[in-house]
């Protein structure tokens, strides 16, 4: 075994990846041959993770969580997230192209439409903010970039995606949850 177990290795800042908190962890496990890897357990959820100078594994979801939406939409969100943090990245913007469907259904658009009626869907019924069409356009055509070449979508795209897929889940379902109802 060339992993030993220390006590007191190097405390080091890092977000979990399991439960997102920032930590620092001077507990561990130090590699013998490679000084350069280690694995920190979380203090907040006892979770191990493998961190280099180059990688962490797990690694971190980017975004973050949405109040008020479905639960489809909000697995569909996560889901995304999770396949960026596990750096698959192709698989992230599918998934943010198949959450801009599953909103236009959610939002009363027909099933059954092509992709290109959703996007028209949301925006013709005000649910892309003003000047947010050009980003849910983007989300469309990455989405397509993905579904129909051959070259993989990058990290770069990905975390792009996920941060205009959670704008618009925040304009379409968090802020108007936010609203009081009205007091007679």
């Amino acid at each position: 075994m060339v992993w030993s177990n220390q006590q007191n290795i190097r405390s080091r800042s890092f977000t979990c990846g399991y439960c997102g908190n920032v930590v620092a962890s001077g507990v561990g496990f130090l590699h013998h041959n490679d000084l350069d890897k280690r694995v920190h357990i979380c203090p907040h959820c006892d979770e191990p993770s493998y961190i280099t100078s180059k990688k962490q594994v797990p690694g971190v979801a980017p975004g973050n969580e949405i109040a008020a939406l479905p639960d489809d939409i909000e697995a569909l969100y996560k889901e995304a997230r999770n396949s960026v943090a596990a750096s698959a990245h192709t698989g992230a913007v599918l998934l943010c192209r198949k959450i801009l469907m599953n909103t236009a259904v959610s939002q009363g658009a027909p099933q059954n439409q092509s992709f290109l009626d959703y996007v028209q869907y949301l925006a013709d019924n005000g649910y892309v903010p003003p000047k947010g069409k050009g980003w849910v356009d983007h989300i469309r055509k990455k989405g397509n970039e993905a579904t129909h070449e051959i070259k993989a979508m990058g990290k770069t795209d990905s975390e792009e995606l996920i941060l205009f897929v959670e704008m618009l889940l925040k304009f379409i379902y968090e802020f108007p949850s936010k609203i009081p109802a009205n007091k007679p």
